[in-house]
């Protein structure tokens, strides 16, 4: 039950990291892909096979390599939001800082999801 209450909060921050810059989606995604693989197959298939995260996990796992233009439309959406944060928001220059280290961290990520193959032992 523990695994499972852990798997759907991590699939609602992974939800509100689609529209906010700061809290990532893919790290919290595929943690509620393996609590509900310990936990519970059938919360694990509802996952998989859901609309909006189903094909992007599937892709994800296979190492599917993303279109260049679905690349260019989640960096500049990374960028936008952090630009109108840095507008909007009075911030520390030492936060300022630590958001534009995550926002390169996140543009050089999305720009190598599907570049590497697998390894296989």
């Amino acid at each position: 039950m523990l695994f499972i209450t852990f798997g759907v909060t991590c699939i609602i921050l992974g939800s509100i990291g689609i529209v906010t810059p700061v809290l990532p989606t893919t790290p919290f995604l595929l943690l509620a892909a393996w609590l509900f693989t310990r936990s519970s197959p059938k919360m694990h298939r509802i996952l998989l096979e859901n609309r909006v995260f189903g094909k992007y996990l599937s892709d994800y796992f296979n190492n599917k390599p993303i279109p260049v233009k679905q690349k260019v439309i989640s960096i500049f959406f990374v960028w936008l939001c952090l630009g109108l944060t840095f507008y909007f928001a009075d911030l520390q220059r030492w936060i300022i800082g630590f958001l534009i280290f995550i926002g390169i961290s996140v543009s050089i990520h999305i720009t190598m999801l599907g570049k590497y193959k697998k390894f296989k032992k």
